[in-house]
């Protein structure tokens, strides 16, 4: 098995998927979100964490799905919140529909997400549905402390992480404990396949962030520079601030609240003054290098366990 594979499994059971008929207008912004595609790397985890385990993982697929709904709902909100204009080179749903429409959709597709678990065996069904309702409850802990953030001058480096440990991480993390528990690991074994989870969304989190200053818009998918135009507290903000001179710091924070024309260049060239990206891509590594730690810690065949590194190695050195 490769990880084409699965994720052609994936994708095939997508396309078959029916979230509801009418009104029209309340389904159609679902079925747009979802064939947006994506990376399907929530569900790709959640296949290959019930591979380590055993062969089969048909029992899996369902609950896959039911994550990467949930994860689209997230995007669907989460755009309307940040006012964003574009997913995956694609309008998003406020921008085509409306802010209303975006909210009910999303509202179903949370609904929908739990009706995929269902079909999982009942002596394990309590244990996953619980598992997935704390993750998505520190999702939105995530997400609202992210808002919070943008009226605080005072955030953190460390607030930050925990912050994208709740949004991202704690989500990949579950995604594999998912696979793992639906195929009967050891439960240590478990653990270990989440933090290897949690590590990587750390290291993903912080290159989307690298990306958003340093991509290229035709691959990113998103407005390239968004998160400086918005003000978002970032890692590479907060490293600025703490590395900078009070002249370059002062720069900075007069770039707050401004729609300049000049500010992405401008914020971007006090970042390579102060080696950010660097600094950044250094973290990005530190948390892979934890990530495989765990992974090596997992009792699983290393041809198996090979498929997560692959995948991890991609996901961090990808451009888009």
């Amino acid at each position: 098995m490769d990880i084409s594979q699965f994720s052609e499994r994936i994708n095939q059971t997508l396309s078959t998927l029916q979230y509801g008929d009418k009104p029209k207008e309340l389904y159609e912004p679902i079925q747009y979100i979802m064939a947006l595609g994506g990376k399907r790397i929530r569900p790709l985890l959640t296949l290959l964490g019930a591979y380590l385990f055993e062969d089969d993982v048909e029992k899996a697929v369902m609950p896959a799905i039911g994550v990467e709904v949930f994860h689209n709902f997230t995007l669907m909100h989460d755009d309307i919140m940040d006012q964003a204009p574009i997913r995956r080179g694609q309008a998003t749903v406020h921008e085509k529909w409306n802010t209303n429409v975006a909210i009910l959709s999303g509202d179903v597709m949370l609904v929908r997400a739990y009706e995929y678990f269902l079909g999982i065996e009942p002596t394990k069904l309590p244990t996953a549905l619980q598992l997935f309702s704390t993750c998505a409850a520190q999702v939105c802990e995530g997400q609202q402390l992210d808002m919070l953030f943008e009226t605080r001058q005072d955030v953190t480096i460390d607030e930050y992480l925990e912050m994208i440990k709740l949004k991202t991480a704690v989500l990949l993390g579950f995604c594999l404990e998912l696979g793992a528990l639906l195929n009967n690991a050891d439960p240590e074994d478990a653990k270990h396949l989440k933090e290897f989870g949690i590590n990587m969304g750390l290291a993903f989190q912080l290159r989307d962030d690298l990306l958003d200053v340093y991509g290229e818009q035709a691959k990113f998918g998103k407005r390239v520079g968004g998160d400086i135009v918005s003000d978002k507290k970032t890692y590479l903000l907060l490293t600025a601030l703490e590395r900078a001179s009070a002249t370059e710091q002062k720069e900075l924070l007069s770039w707050q609240g401004k729609m300049d024309v000049d500010k992405v260049e401008a914020v971007k060239a006090i970042y390579d003054r102060l080696n950010i990206q660097d600094i950044t891509q250094g973290q990005v590594n530190h948390y892979f290098q934890r990530a495989l730690q765990h992974l090596q810690e997992v009792n699983a065949l290393n041809n198996k366990k090979d498929l997560l590194r692959t995948l991890a190695i991609q996901l961090i050195e990808r451009d888009s």
